[in-house]
């Protein structure tokens, strides 16, 4: 099976890829719904996230971002990571994440819509005064909640909470509807609007992931394992080695 796609790929011209939270897990970041995730260790639950809550009480969020930050900064490309960026030799490759996290961005993947956000940037929820991450992460260590040193208004990662639209899901569309071949990497693809992309791919239809996913069936190739060990695997039959 794992031949037939890397013909499929070398007989591609684009290629688009949605990744989930699965990709940056051997990057050290948790993922949400897998056996140590988020969600599944009960540590936080999806109220952390949801823009309402936020608003009435950040603290919460906050205590996340604290332990988090640190994280995302030393956190680097995952094997996954790399191998898409290699994707380009091949092909225009087009990525959609859901993940907050700068590693595809360190990768140096050129065509990325951060379809969740990204913690890039913070802004003042008041007056719009932009923050870096680097004076994000002093201030969420300054600050029980982080307030803009401009009018006092809250801070807020540039992050989509829940209750809040997505970033650019009709160009994210038109990525994987014009692609010839579609990757889903490390998404349990339980979250909508994200799971709705899958619906717009016309060619051919790959999706990787540790657990088995309820769209499984939607895909002419679906593998269950490790993603670094797979784009391993791959990367190397995409070279001319050996399976």
């Amino acid at each position: 099976m794992i031949d037939d796609l890397s013909k499929a790929i070398l007989n591609s011209q684009s290629i688009a890829i949605l990744t989930g939270a699965g990709i940056s897990v051997n990057a050290g970041i948790p993922d949400f719904r897998g056996e140590q995730g988020i969600y599944t260790t009960g540590k936080y639950s999806e109220h952390v996230f949801d823009i309402d809550y936020f608003v009435e009480d950040p603290k919460r969020f906050y205590d996340f971002a604290r332990e988090m930050y640190p994280i995302f900064e030393s956190a680097q490309p995952t094997k996954a990571h790399k191998f898409i960026k290699e994707l380009e030799k091949y092909a225009e490759v087009y990525v959609i994440t859901q993940n907050i996290d700068l590693l595809h961005k360190k990768a140096g993947t050129k065509n990325v819509i951060y379809l969740h956000g990204c913690v890039k940037d913070s802004f003042c929820m008041n007056c719009g005064k932009q923050f870096s991450f680097d004076e994000m992460k002093t201030l969420i260590f300054k600050e029980s909640v982080p307030h803009c040193d401009k009018c006092g208004g809250l801070i807020k990662p540039d992050i989509v909470f829940f209750g809040e639209p997505v970033k650019d899901f009709d160009k994210a569309a038109k990525w994987v509807s014009d692609a010839d071949v579609f990757f889903s990497l490390g998404t349990s693809l339980e979250v909508y609007p994200a799971n709705m992309l899958v619906d717009f791919a016309k060619g051919a239809r790959v999706i990787v992931n540790k657990q088995l996913t309820r769209m499984d069936d939607e895909f002419d190739f679906v593998f269950h394992e490790d993603l670094d060990e797979f784009a391993s695997k791959l990367e190397s039959i995409l070279k001319g080695g050996k399976e």
